[in-house]
C-alpha cells in the first residue's frame, strides 16, 4: 500500500476526536508492518493520550514496533504538556520509519519532533496529503497562525434570499430550512467550540443555542448585546452553558449565572476582529456565527472567516430581512431533501 492509503486512514479516525480534545488537535495514526495495520489511533480528550500513545498502546508485541512503521496526520510533539513528548516514545521503542503527514506550526514543536527523531535514526517522511492533513487541522492551525478562531457563518436563507420575515407572530424562531438541515446544524455545533448570535436574534428568538439532535457537548455561547437588553428570561442566560456577552456594559441590572461572562468592546470600531480577540483570550478553537443578518454582514465585511455554511430553503417569504451579501469563487454544493446547502470558502 502507498503512503497516501495509510495517511488517508489516519484522517479517517482522525474524525472521531473532533469537538473532544480541545486544545489539542485531533490527530489520527496508524502502525503499519508488512502492509497490515498492527495499531492505530487518535487523540483522546484534553489531558489523555495523543494519538501516536495511543496506536503504540494499540500493539500488543512491542517487539514489533522496531519494523514498523508509524503513520500520522500531525508531526509528533517534542515538548512536555499535560503528557510527555510522543517524539520520545516513538525513539524508545525504535520505530523504523515515521510518515507524517504535515508539520506542527507550534512554536513548541515546529520541527523539533522531526529534528529529535531523525538524531534519533530514524527514517521520517513529511509531506504525505499535506493539503488534506492541514485541511483536516484547520482549527488548530487557524489558532497558531492567526491568534484567531476558526470562523465558520452560517444561516438560512429562503429561495428569494431572506433570511427573516418582516414580523412574527411569537418569540420563537420561523424555520426556513427542513428538519434534515437543522440536525446537520447540531452535528455542526458538536464539532466546533463556540456558536455566536448578536442581540435581535436572541429576543426575536430566543434561541437555546445547545445540542438538540446530535451527541456531543453544548458550545460556549457568544452573545452580542451592546446596550444589555436582553431580558433575565432569554434561554441564553440560563446558565447551562458557558456564555460570554459582549457589550458596552458592566453587567445585566440582574443578577446573572457564574456561567455568565461580560466582556467589554467598542462597537464603534471593527467588531468582527475585537470579537475574535475576546475569543481568542478564552481560548476558544472555532465559532458557528450563527445571526443575525447584521452580526453576519460585520464578519464578511471584514473578511474574518473561513467557510460559509448557507442552507437555501424551499420557501418563499416574499418580503423580509435580507440574506447576507457574500461573494466567493470557492463554493460546493449538495441537497439535503429539499434543502439545498452550499458551502462557500473564504478566498
Amino acid at each position: 500500500m502507498s503512503y497516501e492509503f495509510y495517511i488517508h486512514r489516519c484522517l479517517q479516525i482522525a474524525k472521531n476526536g473532533i469537538g473532544n480534545t480541545r486544545p489539542n488537535p485531533s490527530v489520527g495514526a496508524v502502525i503499519v508492518l508488512n502492509d497490515k495495520i498492527i495499531g492505530e489511533g487518535f487523540t483522546s480528550p484534553h489531558g489523555g493520550n495523543h494519538a501516536e500513545v495511543n496506536a503504540i498502546n494499540a500493539v500488543a508485541n512491542k517487539a514489533m514496533l522496531k519494523q514498523a512503521t508509524l503513520y500520522v496526520t500531525l508531526e509528533p510533539c517534542a515538548h512536555f504538556g499535560k503528557t510527555p513528548p510522543c517524539a520520545d516514545l516513538i525513539v524508545k521503542h525504535q520505530l523504523k520509519k515515521v510518515v507524517i503527514g504535515c508539520v506542527d506550526s507550534n512554536i513548541l514543536v515546529a520541527g523539533k519532533g522531526i529534528a529529535h527523531l531523525e538524531a534519533a535514526g530514524i527514517n521520517v517522511v513529511v509531506g504525505v496529503l499535506e493539503a488534506a492533513c492541514k485541511a483536516h487541522h484547520k482549527r488548530f492551525f487557524t489558532v497558531q497562525n492567526k491568534k484567531r478562531p476558526y470562523v465558520i457563518l452560517k444561516w438560512a436563507e429562503t429561495k428569494d434570499g431572506f433570511v427573516a420575515p418582516l414580523s412574527r407572530p411569537a418569540q420563537k424562531p420561523v424555520w426556513i430550512s427542513n428538519p434534515f438541515s437543522q440536525q446537520t446544524v447540531h452535528k455542526l455545533r458538536s464539532k466546533e467550540h463556540a456558536i455566536l448570535v448578536g442581540t435581535n436574534t436572541v429576543i426575536d428568538d430566543n434561541p437555546k443555542l445547545n445540542l438538540r439532535s446530535w451527541s456531543g457537548t453544548n458550545p460556549v455561547r457568544i452573545v452580542l448585546d451592546r446596550k444589555a437588553r436582553i431580558s433575565a428570561t432569554a434561554a441564553v442566560l440560563d446558565g447551562s452553558s458557558q456564555t460570554i456577552v459582549c457589550t458596552e456594559k458592566q453587567k445585566y441590572s440582574f443578577d446573572c449565572s457564574p456561567e455568565i461572562h461580560f466582556e467589554l468592546i467598542d462597537f464603534s470600531k471593527n467588531i468582527a476582529s475585537q470579537i475574535c480577540d475576546v475569543l481568542h483570550k478564552h481560548k476558544i478553537q472555532s465559532v458557528v456565527v450563527e445571526g443575525g443578518a447584521q452580526t453576519l454582514q460585520t464578519f464578511i465585511d471584514a473578511r474574518i472567516w473561513d467557510e460559509a455554511h448557507v442552507y437555501v430553503g424551499d420557501v418563499c417569504f416574499n418580503q423580509g430581512v435580507k440574506a447576507p451579501r457574500l461573494v466567493s469563487k470557492r463554493m460546493t454544493a449538495d441537497h439535503i431533501d429539499t434543502d439545498f446547502l452550499k458551502i462557500y470558502m473564504n478566498d
